[in-house]
Formats: structure tokens, sequence, C-alpha cells
């Protein structure tokens, strides 16, 4: 085996799948791997079928593959859906007090907690620690990992992890790589971090896969962050309460998927006639309705694009991976400030929710920036009518202030103006040269990234989360890959320039209908081919280098 493993651990709902291989994933980073964790669960709280497929290289991943080098089985339906896709060489590592089998190593997981007195679900703890001798991870690597990632029962866990150690025997040596160990986040993480990192002051949402986990995470750690999170009872009163807070001065943010911002899309358009700066996370899962509410698609970008009713333009950015993220949220915030506009982060399940190894060089690249605040002389015009638009911001208490802000249009003090035809033209030419320096302001940011063999006459076109896998197959074939970050204001200077030579092009999209093939024609960019995915599964690097080969 090369220095790339791909671990696979599954079993019930309940059986803690998802937390051993988040463990695994550490014990690999820990020996200097980068990692890479997919999460596949259904909308089950017991029962069904969970799996984490960990991915471990010496080399930066962005995605999980589709061959699996170590199957790790808490029950019989993990081996029956996974064994097709074990590679030759691969391993099946089994709990024996369930399972059957004559393949693989069988190990009494179920026994060995039991005797030792622990529950039901601490089996997952020996089967990890089991299976960390099996491919030679020494002792005191485990028992680190394991003490800082299980909160309860720790004693015990310790306990059970090495008994099942030492009943197990050394059969592949695992190298370690001289590389320092990343921290790992996931997606939703990192968007909380680089949010903080911009200033956050205050969180709002409503429960909503795949973006709960942003809730999780601010409100665990919303002390240390000095912010305050609230859940609300609907995405409706999640984005009117974000607005008014806004508009006190608090910076606002609100998380949903596709169902919770199309009941946000009226306030969307209070945002815009208020000039109220707020972000909302918008993390796709399939539709439509319910759909499949657990996994992943890209079947949003143009519903971000043209929610909300009336002329108005928003800033959306679709990050592709953890540094992304944290960068991104943190420049959306400050820039939906800065514009007083309101912006979407546009993400989905896999982005979300899948780990990633996060560059500490990202960290220093976010930073709180000041809005254009009034100066405190001469009457507060909330909407002075300014060169580029942007009005100075003041907020209700200040002295000599009154703030008004409405959904009405308005003349610069903020005072309903129905009957001036004039009036309402000025105002709507206001908040129209605001968003051309917003257009300036994205050709200066790296708006579009180039991976691959940059001369190559052959490109593919991808966005947010087929970033990971598109880039591995670009750099395997040497052909050009394009990711556009930032939707809008669409950066088409920057799209154009990295198209220079380019003589083939092919869009890659997980959605049915072509949704940014669709934006980039009105440009006049017209892909040659596209490759799309629809089936609630995100691209496997395999997946797409078949297609491109069928192509190209």
């Amino acid at each position: 085996m090369s220095n790339d493993y791909s671990i696979l651990i599954g079993g019930e709902a309940g059986q803690g799948s998802r937390k051993a291989g988040l463990i695994i994933a550490k014990l690999f980073n820990k020996l200097g791997y980068r990692i890479f964790i997919y999460d596949d669960y259904q909308s089950l709280i017991r029962g069904g079928h969970n799996f984490s497929q960990i991915r471990a290289s010496e080399k930066e991943v962005l995605s999980h593959r589709e061959k699996i080098d170590f199957l790790l089985a808490l029950d019989e339906n993990t081996i029956k859906k996974h064994k097709d896709n074990l590679d030759k060489e691969g391993v099946i590592i089994y709990n024996s007090d369930r399972i059957q089998s004559d393949q693989g190593i069988g190990m009494p997981i179920d026994k060995i907690t039991k005797e030792l007195g622990g529950i039901p679900i601490m089996a997952n703890t020996a089967l990890v620690a089991g299976f960390g001798k099996i491919v030679g991870i020494d002792w005191n690597v485990i028992e680190d990992v394991l003490k800082k990632e299980i909160n309860k029962g720790i004693d015990l866990n310790l306990k059970i992890a090495k008994k099942a150690y030492q009943d197990t025997e050394n059969r592949i040596k695992i190298e370690k790589i001289k590389q320092e160990p990343m921290p790992l986040v996931t997606g939703n993480e990192a968007i909380a971090l680089g949010a903080v990192k911009a200033g956050l002051d205050m969180y709002f949402a409503y429960p909503m896969t795949p973006a709960s986990g942003l809730l999780h995470y601010l409100a665990r750690y919303q002390k240390d962050f000095k912010i305050a999170v609230c859940q609300l009872e609907n995405e409706i009163s999640v984005i009117n309460t974000a607005i008014g807070s806004a508009y006190a001065g608090a910076r606002a943010m609100v998380g949903t998927s596709g169902g919770g911002f199309a009941l946000m899309t009226e306030a969307l358009s209070l945002a815009a006639q208020s000039e109220t700066p707020i972000v909302i996370v918008e993390s796709q899962r399939p539709g439509p309705a319910t759909g499949v509410p657990t996994y992943t698609g890209q079947a949003d970008l143009l519903f971000s694009l043209f929610a909300g009713h009336g002329d108005f333009l928003r800033f959306v950015i679709a990050p592709g991976d953890a540094d992304e993220c944290f960068f991104w949220a943190g420049e959306i915030l400050n820039l939906s400030w800065k514009y007083q506009t309101p912006s979407i982060l546009l993400v989905d399940k896999q982005i979300s929710e899948s780990t990633f190894c996060l560059s500490r060089d990202v960290l220093d690249k976010v930073k709180y920036e000041p809005p254009l605040f009034w100066n405190g002389q001469g009457d507060y015009k909330r909407y002075k009518d300014t060169k580029d638009g942007i009005s100075p911001l003041a907020f209700p208490g200040q002295e000599n202030v009154v703030s008004k802000a409405t959904s009405y249009e308005h003349d610069e003090f903020g005072i309903t103006i129905e009957e001036d035809e004039q009036a309402i033209k000025v105002m709507q030419d206001k908040r129209l040269r605001k968003f051309q320096k917003m257009r300036e302001e994205m050709e200066k940011l790296e708006a579009v990234k180039i991976y691959g063999n940059k001369n190559s006459d052959q490109a593919i076109i991808v966005w947010g989360s087929t970033k990971g896998p598109a880039k591995e197959v670009a750099e395997k074939l040497k052909i050009k890959m394009i990711q556009i970050v930032v939707i809008q204001p669409f950066p088409e200077k920057q799209i154009k320039e990295a198209l220079k030579g380019v003589n083939k092009i092919i869009s890659i999209e997980t959605n049915a209908l072509g949704q940014m093939e669709k934006v980039l024609n009105c440009y006049g960019i017209k892909p040659d081919n596209r490759i799309l995915k629809y089936d609630s599964r995100p691209f496997l690097p395999e997946e797409i280098e078949e297609e491109l080969n069928k192509i190209l």
C-alpha cells in the first residue's frame, strides 16, 4: 500500500461509527497524515446504516475515494454494503460477536466490552484500538487520542481499548510521516471560526441539517468566543431577529438549508431595501421539499442568486474546502458590513459535515474590518446619497442619531417617498452604484482559482464541494481546473482570463440542470460538455476520471 489509505467504519445508527471514525482520523493525523472524512448517515436515531470513510494521505486530500483499504464492521450489514469496494489487498476487521465470516480479522468486541463492565456503544472503542494494533500504531498514541476525544467514562473506555489492543496481533506497519499534525475541523466549524475572527457578535438559527452543526458548535463555545447564540422557533423569526440585531449594530449571521432559506426570502428583500448587513449560511441538501435531508447536492445555486423580490444584488460565495470556509466566512462578514447588503455563503452537506485539515496559514488572513461609521457631523442621514452609494452607519442610542430603517422606498433620512418618482429613482441609483463597487472589489480578490496543468487547452469548471475530487483528477490527467469561488458579483474578467488558450470546457456539478453552466452562459461562456451527478451523493474522483476519459 502507498501512503494513501482509505478506512471505512460502519454500523447501525447509535453504535458510534461517526465518533470512532473521527478517532481513527486523529490517530493518523498524529502520525503526520493529511485527513479527509466523509460521514454518511440516514435520517434515523437508531437502526439503518451509518458509516464514516476516512482518507489519510501524506499529501493534501479533499475527497474520499471509491476503493477501501480497511473495512471496519460493527455489524454484518456494513460488510454486505461495502465489500465490493474493498481493494484487492484490503482487509476486513469485524465484530466477531455479531458477524460470522471466513474472511478478514474477527474481534470479540462485544464480549470484551461486557466482561469489563462497559455499555454496548463502548465496543467501538475496542474496535478502534484493535485496528490500531493491527496497523502498528503505538499504544501511547491511541491512549493520548482517546483521552482527548472521550469525555464520559474515559477510564472504562481505556480499559476496554487496552484489552482489545493486547488481544490483537500486529499485521501491517503504517509508516509515520515527517509532518506536523494539523487541526481537524468540519466545514461548519471552519465557517464558525472564520466568522468569529471577523467580529461575529450574534448567531441565530433553527436546527436544519446540514447547517445544524454550525449552531451546535457556536452554542458550545459561545462563552469562549464572546458571542450570543440563539435558537428560535422558525426561520422567519431567525432572519428577522438577525436583521434587528444588525440594525442595532451587532454583526449577525444565520444558518439554514434550502427549505429554511425559502422562508427567509421576504426578509432578504427587507435587508436589501433597508441596507442592513446580514450573512446567511445556506448549506444545500437535495430537494425539492424535504428531499434527502442528510445528503448533499448543489441545486440551490440559482435560488440563492435570484431569491427575493425587486432589483438588488448580493454577495454569493461558495467555498470548496475548510481553508476557504474559514477565509470566506470572515471575508463575507466584512464585505456585508462594508457594503451594507445581505450576503449568502453557499455550501452543502459535503462541505458542512465533512472533516478537513485546516491550514494554519489561513488563520492570519482574516481580521475584523470596520465599516464606514458616521463622523458625528451635521444631521445624521441613514441613507445619505454618496458617490459610491455607501452611507455612513450609526445606531439607535447614539447621541444626536435618529436611525430609521424601513421596508418602504425612502429618502436619505429614511422617510417614505411613494409620491416622488424622481426621488425613488435617486435611491435606486444610489444602491446600484454600491453594487458596481462590489463588482470592482471582487475583481481584486481571488474569486477564481486555477489548479492542475495551467497551460492545458482543456479545462474543467467546478464550484463548491466538487473542488476536492475534481482537483485530484485534474492533477492526475494534467488538465486545467477552474474553480469559481465568488458567484455574485460574477468575476467575469478573472474567469475569461483563466479560460485563455482553452479549446474545450467541461462543467462539473452535483445537480440535474447544470445550474452553474446556465450562469456561465449569461456571460458568453459555453461549456462543450457537462458532467452532472444528482443521486444525493458527492462525486468520487474515480467517477469524474471515468467520465472525463470518455469525453477527452
